[in-house]
């Protein structure tokens, strides 16, 4: 029986790790499957996508998903070309376009976006991104390419550093590990440390350390995950020059690392990591971006199809 059919993915916290287990293990059939019986998941199913923030990669990721299990794919990636200019509602925006497709695809600026839009879809909807909160496919993929590259996930020690404030792509990725048994490590500015008021329960579920210093953790961790400064999110453009650059990964930070140290962006980077490191054994971000559309693939095969 397949759980999702016809189900929203709006949270990660929604997911139990048997849930995510599920997910990888079925993602790993649809890279096995021949790429024409890929083709007949989802053919005559058509998925409308609803972007009102700027993307590159999770819409085309989800564009090019799609047309692997052989669906069509359309809709809004640019708000300045859309009804939203004449003043249509997103309510609006989303019973329409869930009446001319079979699942909606929902990024927006504003927190709460998705799961608005999910009471009024009359499709299933997923949540590419929603404000400052949540950003689940994204997280979901990040958990299972440490899956693919390291085997496991359970036992880890995971370095997490740069704009954990507002970078949503982070709380999501915090709400899943809670389903394992790892030890985080948290590295930021003191002004964009994770916020309190979203790490209440994750406190109860997940071993964290807090700190400023990359180096302090550097030998000891087993991935680590970067981040960039989210320019588009700072009420104040000082307060992100202040913190701008304030950590850069290079080769010679890891010559200090683990030689099997995998190290993961869920990109646009902005000069975080030295593009000298992207033809080492250690970057599996390009791969990170290649899982993602599989998982997508994957999960769209589970909310079209029983």
């Amino acid at each position: 029986m397949n759980e999702f059919f016809n189900k929203d993915i709006i949270s990660i916290r929604d997911l139990t790790k048997e849930n995510l287990e599920s997910i990888y293990d079925s993602t790993n059939k649809i890279i096995e499957m021949d790429s024409s019986e890929r083709r007949e998941i989802a053919r005559g199913k058509a998925l409308g996508y609803l972007f009102f923030e700027p993307s590159t990669r999770t819409r085309l990721s989800f564009q090019s998903a799609m047309a692997l299990i052989g669906g069509t794919s359309f809709g809004i990636a640019d708000v300045q070309s859309s009804s939203i200019q004449k003043g249509e509602s997103l309510a609006d925006t989303v019973k329409i376009m869930s009446g001319y497709t079979d699942a909606l695809v929902l990024r927006h600026t504003l927190d709460g976006s998705s799961r608005f839009a999910a009471e009024i879809s009359e499709k299933p909807l997923i949540n590419a991104g929603s404000g400052t909160e949540e950003h689940p496919t994204q997280a979901i993929q990040d958990l299972f390419t440490i899956k693919k590259e390291l085997k496991k996930i359970d036992g880890l020690k995971i370095g997490i550093v740069g704009d954990l404030k507002y970078g949503r792509t982070i709380y999501s990725l915090l709400y899943g590990l809670r389903n394992y048994d790892v030890n985080v490590h948290l590295i930021s500015p003191e002004s964009l440390k994770i916020r309190t008021d979203s790490t209440y329960d994750i406190k109860k579920e997940l071993s964290y350390t807090e700190s400023e210093s990359l180096d302090e953790y550097i030998e000891d961790i087993d991935v680590l995950y970067v981040t960039r400064v989210q320019k588009e999110r700072f009420p104040d453009m000082q307060e992100y020059q202040n913190v701008q650059g304030s950590y850069k990964v290079d080769s010679k930070l890891l010559e200090q690392s683990k030689d099997n140290l995998i190290l993961m962006h869920p990109f646009p980077r902005t000069g975080e990591i030295a593009s000298e490191l992207d033809s080492t054994d250690k970057a599996k971000y390009f791969n990170q971006i290649k899982y993602g559309k599989l998982l997508r693939a994957e999960l769209l095969r589970l909310v079209l199809t029983e």
